[in-house]
């Protein structure tokens, strides 16, 4: 007897251990085709371990439109279900294996152009490299920034579109939702992605963070000059101003 009723036309349960071998096989199978497939593979109960990685997801949690289906979702990416993920600038396509093997495309949209110049006016001279940046390593205010909700860099459910080839008559099947956590799985390898996913230049920020320091830097040397004004103020003694060197005498008989 199978869980489901197939005359509402939902296919049998299919137990983790075997959908993990079945996602094993379609991704030889698809290998062997010439297909160029990139798994999600998840390395103990943490989905994502990096800065990105986790902001990702916790942007997904932070939604009610999302809370049904992201318990089926982190099962399925888990177990390996997402035996295909690929990323594109606003755009990512997927397999995803259940009960059989579907497509899964979901759209991102661009942050407009107002929205990123804020998020660079405010992180200038805070972010000092590319690496520092893609590894996480920056302040706790930058960090706050780039999550901040409907301002930040990661995307509200109205700027993602998704659909998926399953009978799941859900706004968020699992399948969308396992491909979703997939996302940050995916850049906890490769943070880059973020930007491009959301059609931005990550270089915006560090051009940014260089005029920030530039100022800064040009501000303390400024500050480094003291005048004899100052000198006085701070040792309370006068300081003389330097005489003016005298002009070398010429001695007699030189022409």
């Amino acid at each position: 007897m199978s869980r489901y009723d197939y005359d509402y036309g939902w296919k049998p349960y299919v137990p983790v251990a075997e959908r993990r071998r079945q996602a094993a096989r379609k991704i030889a199978r698809l290998a062997k085709k010439g297909q160029t497939v990139s798994p999600v593979v998840i390395d103990g109960r943490k989905i994502a371990k990096t800065f990105w990685g986790k902001s990702w997801c916790d942007n997904l949690e932070r939604y009610s439109d999302y809370a049904n289906r992201l318990p089926r979702g982190r099962t399925y990416v888990r177990n390996g279900s997402v035996v295909d993920l690929q990323l594109s600038p606003g755009t990512v396509t997927a397999l995803v294996s259940g009960s059989s093997l579907y497509r899964v495309e979901v759209k991102v949209a661009a942050v407009s152009k107002p929205h990123w110049n804020a998020v660079c006016a405010d992180c200038a001279g805070a972010i000092d490299s590319v690496i520092e940046l893609l590894q996480g390593r920056f302040s706790q205010a930058v960090m706050t920034r780039l999550c901040q909700e409907k301002t930040g860099l990661f995307p509200q459910p109205a700027e993602i579109e998704f659909k998926c080839t399953c009978p799941d008559w859900a706004s968020m099947c699992k399948h969308v939702a396992a491909v979703l956590y997939g996302i940050g799985a995916r850049l906890d390898e490769r943070p880059e992605l973020v930007f491009a996913l959301r059609n931005v230049d990550q270089q915006d920020l560090i051009a940014s963070a260089g005029k920030g320091m530039a100022k800064k830097r040009k501000g303390a040397a400024a500050a480094k000059v003291l005048d004899n004004s100052d000198l006085s103020d701070i040792f309370g003694i006068d300081i003389a101003e330097s005489p003016a060197k005298p002009s070398p005498r010429r001695r007699k008989g030189a022409k």
